[in-house]
């Protein structure tokens, strides 16, 4: 009589080598996305130790004070214009589609290690900004603007790498889970950075750069860019490269596909709105409840983890609805009210500091998460570039890199607004808010018409 298997070699073996493949580069670039946006998180967390009220911190009693309230800065982090100069351009500095279109004429794998293995160089490099005594803001900006470029890399190649593995089926729930790696990395940035945020800063960023370093060697030794390199069946929506010789030369009809232009404008709004917070947060509630910069930057997680259930529920709802624009606008909508002091106080009052943050980090990016996953996937492979890979790497990059117009002017806006009253913040918010709803009106339109049996076709 033969014995049965054991019951975790059954569950094992049910699974076909095509899914253990499919299910290891979903890993692996979920990990990989993670590290950027582990390394890009530590600043917002170091801000209020580079540039705070020195008035309230002893000082050496052998230290000649000329300026009571800027002592404890750190030069030339003292001067807020020069700050804002710094990480508001500089670090977010995007080439648009530029690097979607280098990921498409070079290998993934190449193009992804060497990436994140040059971010963490420059990420270490800042950090080491404080070990050298380096007070120069030209160093600085040098530096992150360097690493803002490497930093594009990124985004572009893991969807395309995604695409390349996946179909076309319900996939809006499984990039939902897969694109909580923005929060996940947020969330790891904020806590390692915090360990080191009042003792020594410089390892605030040292450590993460080495950790996407780190991942850039694995991307380079385990990254399967294409099922075909391993002999796994290919996806549904795959054709051969060869069905669109040059990418470069249909870039004007790739913003002309239907949705690309309402998106990626709707995206500006969205991450100018959600990277607002991902700055700003830990400041805000260490003026405004008075925490000192690690209790700020842990309790600031707490939106990064509300955004990763928006991002599923964003992800569930569209796939069932068959509405990416209305999903998108009704959670617009929703979020719209409540980015203002009184909503956020009654949030506080009904729900506690940990629900305030995790219903507004739900809203703000279940939206941002949708546009650049599901969204960009099936406007990547829509029928018309008749399910080319490589143009999905071009495609994600036009409206990621309109994104990231928002997610530079964002910031900026609320550094030069936030003087006046953080209420004048919220409601530059809420206008975001408003806009992207009204430039995803037309696709809302014909999502509801579809729904109520109308083609493109028919009239009345």
């Amino acid at each position: 009589k033969m014995r049965s298997l054991a019951p975790g070699i059954k569950l094992i073996t049910s699974f076909s080598r095509d899914s253990w493949y499919r299910f290891f580069i979903l890993i692996l670039t979920f990990v990989f996305y993670t590290t950027y946006h582990l390394s890009r998180k530590p600043i917002s967390i170091i801000k209020s130790q580079l540039h705070r009220n020195c008035s309230n911190v002893i000082h050496p009693a052998d230290l000649n004070i000329t300026d009571n309230d800027t002592w404890c800065d750190w030069a030339p982090f003292g001067e807020f214009d020069s700050f804002l100069k710094i990480f508001c351009f500089t670090f977010l500095l995007n080439v648009f589609c530029l690097n979607g279109m280098f990921g498409e004429r070079l290998p993934l794998r190449y193009y992804l290690s060497s990436g994140m293995i040059l971010s963490g160089l420059f990420t270490v490099l800042f950090g080491l900004g404080f070990y050298w005594q380096i007070h120069s803001l030209w160093y600085y900006c040098l530096v992150q603007a360097l690493n803002g470029l490497v930093q594009t890399t990124g985004w572009p190649a893991v969807v395309a790498c995604v695409g390349n593995w996946f179909g076309k089926g319900k996939r809006g729930f499984i990039m939902g889970i897969w694109n909580s790696h923005t929060s996940v990395g947020n969330i790891l940035g904020s806590l390692i950075a915090g360990v080191y945020v009042s003792s020594a800063w410089g390892l605030s960023f040292i450590v993460p750069g080495i950790i996407i370093a780190s991942a850039g060697v694995i991307c380079f030794l385990f990254l399967v860019e294409k099922p075909e390199d391993v002999n796994c069946t290919l996806p549904q929506h795959h054709v051969s490269s060869l069905t669109i010789k040059k990418i470069c030369t249909i870039f004007c009809s790739m913003t002309l596909l239907p949705g690309v232009v309402e998106f990626s404008l709707c995206l500006l709004f969205a991450k100018l709105v959600s990277y607002t917070f991902l700055y700003w947060l830990p400041l805000y509630i260490a003026n405004v409840a008075h925490f000192d910069p690690k209790k700020a930057g842990d309790l600031s997680t707490l939106f990064d983890v509300g955004g990763i259930v928006g991002g599923i529920l964003a992800g569930l709802i569209s796939d069932y609805s068959g509405g990416r624009a209305t999903t998108c606008c009704a959670m617009l909508i929703i979020a719209a009210p409540m980015q203002n002091n009184m909503s956020l106080l009654c949030l506080y009052l009904l729900l506690g500091p940990a629900g305030m943050l995790l219903w507004c980090g739900a809203l703000v990016n279940g939206p941002y998460a949708l546009i650049t996953t599901a969204v960009s996937a099936d406007l990547g492979t829509h029928e018309c570039l008749r399910g080319n890979s490589r143009a999905l790497s071009t495609v994600t990059a036009i409206i990621d890199g309109t994104g990231s117009i928002g997610a530079a002017v964002g910031p900026l806006l609320a550094g030069l607004i936030s003087p006046t009253g953080w209420n004048n913040v919220f409601y530059m918010l809420i206008s975001a808010d408003v806009l992207a709803c009204l430039l995803l009106s037309r696709l809302v339109y014909k999502e509801v018409r579809g729904w109520c049996g109308y083609t493109t076709r028919q009239r009345g």
